[in-house]
């Protein structure tokens, strides 16, 4: 009697470890990157890559994943906000903000025009913006962390941004919503 429920428990093992390791698949599956869309599909052929991008409205719904189904779990409240996509899925775009925070959002809320952020990290009262792309040349506003603006282009690790109160240019390592080095036209 003891040797067969000594093989009743190995069976029994063998299969708590089949489900556990098929549970172990399934969140594998679940935590990686939503699968692309079937052979021929020109938007799946493209190859994905993280960008900035804004919002294109006052009131944006997070979601904690791609589809209505899943709770909002933040309301952004100021077009023009600078977020970085860091996937997508369908419709759907996950995005980052400034302080980190991560969501859902329908594609068709977020515009190419792009904008920055003036260092929403700093403890500096303000910030230099610059008439020229030069440290040196003259200062024509000092800009709080956390002022919106433009993007009118980056080149050489200085961008110019526009609103309707600056025009000037300020260095990207200053600014959220543009990547070390890149260009914008």
């Amino acid at each position: 009697m003891k040797v067969r429920s000594t093989a009743i428990a190995a069976r029994q093992a063998a299969t708590l470890f089949g489900f556990l390791a098929l549970a172990l698949s399934a969140a594998a599956f679940i935590g990686s990157a939503p699968p692309a869309a079937a052979a021929g599909d020109a938007a799946a052929s493209k190859q994905f890559q993280t960008r900035f991008v804004s919002l294109k409205a006052d009131s944006v719904n997070l979601r904690e994943g791609p589809d209505r189904d899943h709770p909002v779990k933040w309301i952004f409240k100021r077009a023009g906000l600078p977020v970085e996509i860091t996937a997508e899925f369908e419709q759907w775009r996950r995005i980052r903000d400034s302080d980190g925070t991560e969501g859902w959002v329908l594609q068709n809320l977020l515009s190419a025009r792009r904008t920055v952020l003036v260092a929403p990290w700093s403890k500096e009262a303000t910030l230099p913006l610059y008439e020229r792309a030069d440290a040196n040349s003259t200062v024509v506003a000092r800009l709080q962390p956390h002022v919106l603006a433009s993007v009118r282009g980056c080149a050489n690790e200085w961008c110019r941004l526009k609103s309707d109160k600056f025009d000037g240019y300020m260095q990207e390592d200053k600014l959220w919503g543009v990547y070390p080095r890149e260009n914008v036209e």
